[in-house]
């Protein structure tokens, strides 16, 4: 089960690393095999299934995200607490939003789910 101080420092740090634009903190919190599913993987990547997989592959997603967005800022609204996982409940550049974050047992994310408006 992950704790709330767990969850807290995470979100945190999570939100820190993607407003300092610092992928390679952003990428720290992963697995080197972690897949990540997103309604934006399909408009940006232009991957039909809307998931991809490995670091390697989100990272060059994501530093794409970031050149074409330099004004991305998260807001983070509230932290859930599940069994394995957090979700994280913010405001994003286009509205709200919400991620989930599945965590192995070393605390770093296996599987994370994007959802927006």
């Amino acid at each position: 089960m992950i704790n709330k101080e767990f969850a807290n420092h995470f979100a945190t740090d999570w939100i820190d690393s993607w407003n300092q634009h610092d992928l390679d903190r952003i990428l720290s919190h992963y697995t080197d095999d972690f897949e990540m599913s997103s309604p934006m993987i399909i408009k940006l990547a232009g991957e039909a299934s809307g998931t991809l997989k490995g670091k390697n592959t989100v990272g060059a997603y994501w530093a794409k995200a970031l050149q074409l967005v330099p004004n991305l800022h998260f807001e983070l609204i509230t932290t859930l607490v599940g069994v394995n996982s957090i979700t994280l409940y913010y405001k994003g550049v286009s509205g709200p939003a919400a991620e989930v974050f599945h965590f192995n047992q070393d605390g770093k994310v296996t599987k994370a789910y994007a959802h927006y408006l």
